[in-house]
């Protein structure tokens, strides 16, 4: 748990999916809002658990907190959200960047969904628009649109913090990637610049750490250091750099492994498509089409 008098940030790591979800709120106020939340998933079963959600569940139930927002800083490709499984207990109000809808449109097409999918955000309670500010308890939060991994990807400043998402990972593994559709290197370096010019002391909260093995799972780095030692975009890489290097290692990398159950129910706000008439919901697997 990290502090800085007033501003509590409790993290949660899972270990599975590398994915960091935080609950935040003040010391002298029950308001709290979660970020980037996590449903656990088994791929050779189909089947799902809480065991993630449950940690940030008890969490706030021991420490009498009230959830007033539920945010995701983009449709994440490597984990399922638990948005919808802890509003149905907790409450609170699940938002998403109002760029979401293009992420819709993209892959209702790829799936082919039906009529019952709205590609308008409509699972969504708010869509957030790029500067916007939302006052919750004694704390407000800032939308900022940080688009290259996803057209639709939102950092979260609150105080001296920024909660980037997949803008930035720890210096010593980089950047996300930007070959999912919608996704596009000039574009992120530029997200990244926007981060980076904040003051240098603002400390940026990641939503995913890939640790090598000399060290452990971190959460946190500051501008100062991402500027100084960020091996894909410290200060002097060029965007024509960036992008080159974005390109090439893109065209390397494997697809996640939960894509593509993660995307069909994240464009979701976390719900699973409807039950078929046996009772049971299913996820579609595209052959050949991706």
């Amino acid at each position: 748990m990290i502090s800085n008098v007033d501003l509590i940030v409790k993290e949660f790591f899972d270990q599975d999916t590398y994915t960091v979800s935080y609950v935040v709120y003040r010391i002298d106020n029950p308001a709290c809002i979660i970020i980037d939340s996590v449903l656990n998933y088994d791929p050779k079963s189909g089947r799902t658990s809480t065991k993630s959600a449950d940690k940030i569940i008890a969490f706030v139930r021991e420490h009498q907190l009230s959830v007033d927002w539920i945010l995701e800083t983009h449709a994440h490709a490597d984990h399922l959200t638990a948005a919808a499984y802890i509003k149905g207990i907790l409450g609170g109000t699940v938002a998403i960047s109002n760029q979401i809808t293009s992420i819709q449109k993209v892959f209702k097409g790829i799936f082919n969904l039906g009529d019952e999918f709205q590609s308008n955000g409509a699972q969504f309670d708010y869509l957030l628009q790029d500067d916007e500010v939302i006052e919750f308890g004694y704390l407000r939060f800032k939308a900022i649109s940080v688009p290259g991994h996803t057209p639709a990807c939102m950092a979260y400043a609150i105080e001296d913090v920024i909660f980037v998402g997949d803008t930035l990972f720890m210096p010593d593994v980089g950047s996300a990637r930007c070959d999912f559709p919608g996704g596009d290197p000039r574009t992120l370096f530029r997200s990244i610049q926007k981060i980076l010019s904040f003051p240098e002391n603002t400390r940026l909260f990641l939503c995913h750490d890939y640790p090598p093995p000399s060290r452990s799972e971190v959460v946190q780095t500051t501008v100062a250091e991402q500027k100084l030692g960020n091996i894909h975009a410290h200060d002097g890489v060029s965007e024509s750099q960036f992008i080159k290097m974005r390109t090439e290692r893109d065209a390397s990398l494997e697809m996640p492994m939960l894509i593509l159950p993660a995307i069909q129910v994240n464009i979701r706000a976390g719900s699973f498509p409807p039950t078929e008439t046996n009772g049971v919901s299913y996820l579609k697997i595209p052959i050949n089409a991706i």
